[in-house]
């Protein structure tokens, strides 16, 4: 299994749909330049409120991010697109980086706090666990923990995050794409 140098979390709020939010997130995404793995998830929970998170996983020690900020939808211009990158992060632990099936879901707890991992490590409800590091200073949250999870076993594992975590924030979110590059050259960090 293929351990990241960084891991650069972007996330994202609208009112519009998956179909057209992915056509402008993958034409923003072309900025994005370096060999990378790059994962878009959808929050299953957002009810007139789209949220989506987005995973670029580049394999060498890369230290600049480019990321178009789309504000509003090309289609709907009165809808604005809200960006929030979250920053860069290294990986402690990586025990999944394959795509999840129809049956799986991720739950992303996002910490600012500096916790005591191993009792994430034993929770029993999840399949794998990934945990992610703050690299940079700037960077919104001092951990970023994802579990893959069986649909079957959210409940419980939602339970015993809420009963661990009062004030992290967790999001379940399903895969809708997933996109490899393979092109090198340098990365910058411009919020357009």
């Amino acid at each position: 299994m293929e351990k990241y140098a960084i891991v650069q979390f972007v996330s994202f709020e609208t009112m519009i749909g998956i179909d057209e939010f992915r056509a402008q997130w993958e034409e923003s995404n072309k900025l994005v330049t370096g060999r990378s793995s790059v994962t878009l998830q959808q929050e299953l929970d957002g009810k007139n409120l789209h949220r989506y998170l987005s995973q670029h996983r580049f394999d060498d020690d890369v230290t600049l991010f480019t990321f178009k900020k789309e504000r509003r939808s090309a289609q709907h211009p009165g809808i604005e697109i809200r960006v929030k990158d979250m920053g860069g992060y290294s990986t402690l632990q990586l025990e999944c980086d394959h795509e999840t099936t129809a049956d799986d879901c991720k739950i992303f707890v996002f910490l600012n706090t500096d916790p005591d991992l191993t009792l994430y490590k034993e929770f029993l409800s999840y399949q794998y666990l990934n945990i992610y590091q703050a690299y940079y200073e700037s960077s919104a949250y001092t951990y970023i923990l994802e579990f893959f999870v069986d649909n079957n076993q959210l409940s419980p594992l939602i339970e015993q995050l809420k009963l661990h975590n009062r004030i992290s924030e967790i999001g379940i979110y399903k895969e809708c794409n997933k996109t490899k590059k393979s092109k090198r050259s340098t990365i910058k960090k411009v919020m357009a």
